[in-house]
């Protein structure tokens, strides 16, 4: 089931280092919010926050709130692991469990998480492949390597994984820039029918890549090399590319910089 996202005076740090400053913001259920902003001005790294994996990090610390509907997923009490079993995520390079099968790629999370029968196994395997528009592809190679398809193919055995545990959010951090722009098109056909069922939030450098598959876009910048990142505007998807009410943000989009 999706869930909302509220963010409030969030900040994250490597060491001493301030890496993004006093982010607010509301993801909604069910659509599809990206990111997009020069390299190096937060991005990926807000998005990390987002389940807590900003912290796996050397020297990585968050202070201010992520609400997950009414849950604050930074609270006193709240496990870490079970955040990423609620806010899944897909990294800018396939990472299929490379000694893994298909199956047992798409299974792994399931197993991790308690006891399933063989044939609960096989159903949910099967769905997660057919949620991720592989099944067809992959069902007479279950049991070959992961690691044995194409790079489209691995990056939505990783997405099949992912919501293989029933997350409420997807996270996806660049999912199609190490992919040919087949592949990339099937990706984004996959989000326009997964944010039926999740909350989705990606990165992006790809201007025309948010345009197409995002309700709402939100823009990060930073004054200078050293200076936090910060959110600078979110709004529709339309009215970014067409009218945003910051100039930092039209220069950015036609190019100017960035």
């Amino acid at each position: 089931m999706a869930k909302r996202i509220d963010v409030s005076g969030l900040n994250a740090y490597y060491g001493s280092f301030l890496a993004i400053e006093d982010i607010s913001m509301t993801v909604e259920p069910r659509s599809v919010t990206a990111f997009i902003g020069p390299s190096g001005c937060g991005k990926s790294t807000f998005l990390r926050t987002l389940n807590r994996m900003h912290e796996v990090t050397p020297g990585g610390r968050v202070d201010g709130k992520v609400m997950l509907d009414d849950e604050n997923l930074y609270g006193a009490g709240i496990d870490p692991v079970a955040v990423r079993r609620e806010v899944g995520m897909v990294f800018q390079r396939p990472n299929p469990f490379p000694t893994m099968s298909v199956y047992d790629n798409v299974a792994a999370g399931l197993r991790l998480n308690g006891k399933y029968k063989k044939s609960e196994l096989d159903d949910v395997v099967e769905k997660s492949l057919k949620g991720a528009n592989l099944w067809n592809e992959v069902k007479d190679r279950l049991n070959k390597p992961g690691s044995g398809l194409s790079g489209g193919q691995q990056q939505r055995l990783c997405i099949a994984r992912a919501i293989a545990v029933e997350p409420n959010v997807l996270l996806m951090d660049e999912p199609c820039s190490a992919l040919d722009p087949i592949s990339t098109l099937a990706i984004e056909d996959l989000i326009g029918e997964l944010k039926e069922r999740f909350t989705i939030v990606i990165v992006t450098h790809n201007m025309q890549q948010a345009a197409r598959v995002s309700d709402r876009t939100a823009f990060f910048n930073l004054a200078a090399v050293g200076q936090p990142g910060k959110l600078i505007e979110i709004d529709d998807t339309e009215r970014i590319f067409s009218n945003p009410s910051v100039q930092a943000t039209e220069d950015y989009i036609s190019g100017r910089f960035g």
